[in-house]
């Protein structure tokens, strides 16, 4: 009897582009596109495996579902799983490590590109007519920037820190890099990367790139403080968790011309309330969670999942996640 497979919420992941294919060869499967929280247990129920990106499995729903075997995150981030649970009823979880590291990247690079140079203003302007009624032959919204010989800082120097470090050089600029976790410098192969203090790196950087994980100690990493030892002709980039940073304070900043910029690709709660008050700030540049979304890095994202489930059924399960 073939295994019965349940995505919970599998439109992020692929809305009609790419393939199950790889899913519906292990076993019966059954894609939601959304399963809000009141129909997670009667969805789930009988099936021996659930893949879930966002919707949650909590203590009190992994006990009605006698039958799960194996959780497959459809991402890296595993928080919406009480792994603690999972574990005590015998239920192997795993995630999706690294499929998204170029595209991230990539994408904080082309925030930055828009403070810095500001193209989709200006390509908006033209479209209003601006450039028609200019009675010159360019104009400008306002200062342009050019990035080569700048500081761009990057709090932690992960995969995807040392991605975006890797464009940022290629673009002429100076990296220095600081850790939140304690951790020591080390060689980037490849690299010309300075470490410093974390107080250094706000202080000195034209550019802040965020990629380190929340943690109790990176919660509101960027708040009141930390803004005020930063330049005010700096830009902020944060394509890693919204919740390193204090909405109200980094608003308060951008608004009263404190910092130069912020472009942001998460934000504390998703999707955010229209009272977020980093919606509609000065100079705030912000994406809807998408750095992750390319194609190439879901089709990835994808063979990585189903490369998980295919060694979990052979009995040598990979990228699985232990209680801390």
């Amino acid at each position: 009897m073939a295994i019965r497979i349940v995505v919970l919420d599998g439109y992020t992941l692929n809305p009609g582009d790419i393939s199950w294919a790889g899913f519906e060869k292990l076993g019966q499967l059954e894609v939601h596109d959304r399963t809000p929280a009141s129909q997670i247990v009667e969805r789930a129920a009988g099936a021996q495996v659930v893949l879930t990106n966002k919707v949650p499995l909590n203590a009190d729903s992994l006990s009605k579902l006698p039958d799960l075997k194996y959780i497959g995150v459809l991402a890296t981030g595993y928080n919406v799983i009480d792994i603690a649970a999972a574990h005590q009823r015998g239920v192997t979880v795993t995630n999706v490590p690294a499929y998204s590291t170029e595209s991230v990247a990539q994408h904080g690079i082309s925030l930055l590109l828009e403070l810095a140079r500001r193209t989709g203003q200006h390509a908006q302007a033209v479209r209003e007519g601006q450039w028609s009624r200019s009675a010159d032959f360019c104009f400008a919204l306002g200062p342009i920037t050019e990035l080569s010989g700048k500081t761009f800082g990057v709090v932690g120097m992960g995969k995807i820190g040392i991605a975006t470090a890797r464009i940022a050089a290629a673009m002429g600029m100076k990296i220095i890099a600081a850790s939140v976790s304690g951790a020591g410098p080390r060689p980037v192969p490849g690299l010309d990367v300075s470490f410093v203090s974390l107080d250094e790196l706000f202080a000195t950087s034209d550019v802040v790139s965020l990629h380190c994980p929340l943690t109790p100690k990176t919660d509101k990493l960027i708040n009141a403080d930390r803004i005020a030892k930063m330049k005010p002709s700096a830009f902020l980039v944060n394509t890693a968790r919204g919740q390193l940073i204090d909405n109200q304070a980094l608003a308060d900043a951008l608004n009263q011309g404190r910092l130069a910029g912020a472009g942001l690709d998460v934000l504390d709660i998703e999707p955010p309330p229209a009272s977020n008050p980093l919606i509609g700030a000065k100079n705030c540049v912000i994406t809807p969670h998408l750095a992750w979304y390319s194609i190439e890095a879901r089709i990835r994202l994808m063979q990585i999942a189903t490369s998980n489930l295919e060694a979990y059924l052979a009995g040598k399960p990979v990228n699985v996640i232990k209680p801390q």
